[in-house]
């Protein structure tokens, strides 16, 4: 008995030392942000001392970026570990069914010993949210924190700031930002309308510089509250303990930024600081290091399971960053922006941190394109008025106009991304080698969102769109995804290969050809009435929907006319969501001002649905 006392303390010894050998984590999240506005990435004008201070003292990387460019994809993203176009969950606050077998990854962290913390934002964009969050977390709420654990337990905690958030930098009205935002900031520490430097695709105007200082003061309260946050953690003696990540959910929430697929997108401000038991942990040193290595969100989960010791899981494909399961740096990232409430998009993204190939896939939308949640604020609305008053120049003006098919900046030298340097031959070779990597990854992925959204809720109530893409019979991807690259390549060779592929027997290529007819010139459009007359009658309804909108913009049909009315208030809110939405760009929009009313004051409306009509009221 005396022996089996002996190696039964023996053995709570060696789990306790083990337990301490573990690293504290401490996640600071804040949301829509560049790094292009933080004092340490060379904004002088910004005033972050507490950033600046954590990036001195630990690694700052310069090549960091979201999966996706609006916060709940890029959440799925975070908290699974699993690229959004794998999982289906690329679309907005769709939350749809995902594998039971994938959890989120601090559940993974619990199996080590670990009390794990979220304190509070969740928007992981998946179905059975509860059940997700009830298994990812020891605590989910305003007050978690590491305050809670067992005496000598390791944590991971998280506490998410949404002081910097798009309603504070342009959503919410003035008013609310000067009493929210303003009023809990010095005089000393507020950064005026004229110190600041302004983004070159903006006017530099009064208004405008009113609406952009909103952004430096919002991440000016966001570094105050990190600071407190970072005191409460050496007052409680942890700092000693603790491995320390500061990153934005994605990259800024300004127009052209968030929702939209290139690089404001998607980089991010990205922090790892080592307290001095740890440094053995960081491949990079410590204490001021600068990594330009590529980071992207599906490397979290990985590098923190293994960090707390676990086993990685079959579905996690991501790098592991740091300590001994380092994984060797890759010389390119892709990542993928969809639909942003009610605007809809599909962008695909390759980047090598000094340049950036974004192909468009719906590029009859700009790339500040209707989206509810962003007319509603100031900012939008005067952007919009400079606009129609014509007093923007060209690149302003590009904002509002149809996109190209493809972009490609260099944004180590054109940090704004001002040029589009895809017709321009010496940059030929590295065109062509990111529209090859692009294909490869999507293909290797089998990217389930080239279904159109109707489809992934339809799939979701059965099964998951995760596991339905790698059903070949079911979802031949080459032949959609062959389909779907002709989408934006406006010209008469491209027009005639859409024309046939309307005739598909495979309905998910048909709507690719439909979809692709409405991105072409107006006048090759216009060429094409009986062929696109035809899809009138299509079984498939995103299909038919498409062909409806096209036949009355483009030829005022009269039959057109009574399907569109009826798409408009279907019961499908997909259908009815994917119309509204190609009807905002339609000029003669007058005879469905009833319909869009009508759908906007139905109750039970799915809010996008609704958001859709409030932008196609809003500009007639």
């Amino acid at each position: 008995m005396k022996k089996i006392i002996i190696l039964f303390c023996a053995f709570l010894w060696v789990i306790i030392i083990k337990a301490q050998d573990k690293p504290n984590i401490l996640w600071i999240t804040i949301e829509d942000t560049s790094p292009y506005f933080i004092g340490c990435y060379g904004d002088e004008n910004a005033k972050t001392p507490v950033i600046d201070k954590l990036a001195e003292e630990g690694v700052r990387f310069t090549n960091a970026f979201s999966t996706g460019t609006v916060c709940s994809p890029s959440r799925s993203a975070i908290i699974t570990g699993v690229k959004t176009y794998k999982l289906g969950t690329g679309n907005h606050r769709s939350s749809y069914q995902i594998p039971e077998r994938i959890k989120g990854f601090p559940h993974y962290l619990r199996k080590e010993g670990y009390y794990t913390t979220n304190n509070s934002k969740t928007d992981y964009n998946v179905a059975n949210g509860k059940q997700f969050i009830k298994e990812a977390w020891n605590e989910n709420s305003g007050k978690a924190g590491w305050w809670n654990r067992e005496s000598g337990q390791p944590f991971f905690a998280i506490f998410n700031f949404m002081d910097s958030h798009q309603s504070r930098t342009m959503t919410n009205p003035f008013s609310w930002y000067e009493n929210k935002v303003l009023s809990n900031l010095s005089e000393e520490e507020r950064i005026g309308d004229n110190e600041f430097e302004m983004p070159p695709f903006y006017k530099d105007s009064p208004e405008m510089r009113k609406q952009m200082a909103r952004v430096y003061n919002s991440l000016k309260l966001t570094d105050n509250k990190i600071g407190k946050l970072l005191k409460r953690l050496e007052a409680d003696n942890l700092r000693d303990s603790t491995i320390i990540f500061f990153y934005a959910d994605h990259g800024e929430g300004i127009p052209r930024g968030k929702t939209n697929g290139i690089n404001l997108g998607y980089r991010v401000p990205f922090v790892v600081w080592f307290p001095e038991k740890y440094k053995h942990l960081s491949p990079w040193g410590t204490s001021g290091v600068v990594a330009d290595e590529l980071v992207s969100f599906e490397d979290l989960a990985p590098t923190l399971i293994r960090l707390a010791g676990g086993e990685l899981p079959e579905h996690l494909k991501g790098r592991v960053l740091m300590g001994k399961y380092r994984n060797k740096p890759t010389d390119h990232l892709v990542l993928s922006a969809d639909r942003a409430d009610n605007g809809i998009d599909m962008v695909r993204t390759v980047t090598d941190g000094d340049f950036l190939y974004s192909r468009n896939y719906y590029p009859y939308q700009p790339e500040v394109r209707f989206i509810r949640y962003m007319e509603i604020g100031e900012i939008k609305q005067q952007m919009r008025a400079d606009y129609a008053a014509k007093e923007l120049n060209s690149l302003q003006n590009s904002l509002f106009e149809e996109r190209p098919a493809e972009f490609l900046f260099n944004v180590k030298e054109d940090q704004w991304e001002t040029k589009n340097l895809v017709d321009d031959p010496q940059y030929s070779s590295i065109l062509k080698k990111m529209r090859k990597q692009l294909d490869q990854e999507l293909k290797q992925a089998r990217d389930v969102l080239f279904l159109p959204e109707y489809e992934i809720a339809k799939i979701s109530e059965n099964e998951a769109a995760y596991d339905f893409r790698m059903d070949k019979k079911k979802y031949p991807f080459d032949k959609i995804y062959k389909a779907a690259s002709l989408s934006g390549i406006r010209s008469e060779k491209t027009a005639e290969k859409q024309v046939k592929l309307m005739y598909s027997s495979n309905k998910f290529v048909r709507y690719w050809a439909i979809m692709g007819m409405r991105s072409q010139n107006n006048d090759v459009i216009k060429k094409y009435k009986e062929e696109i007359s035809i899809l009138l009658e299509d079984e498939y309804e995103p299909v038919a929907a498409a062909a409806s909108v096209i036949m009355y913009q483009f030829f005022k049909d009269s039959r057109a006319e009574q399907l569109v009315r009826n798409y408009m208030k279907s019961s499908n809110d997909q259908v009815a969501m994917q119309t509204i939405n190609m009807m905002v760009y339609c000029k003669d929009k007058m005879p469905f001002v009833d319909v869009a009313k009508k759908v906007q004051n139905e109750k039970d409306r799915n809010k996008n649905v609704r958001g859709a009509c409030e932008d196609f009221l809003r500009y007639l």
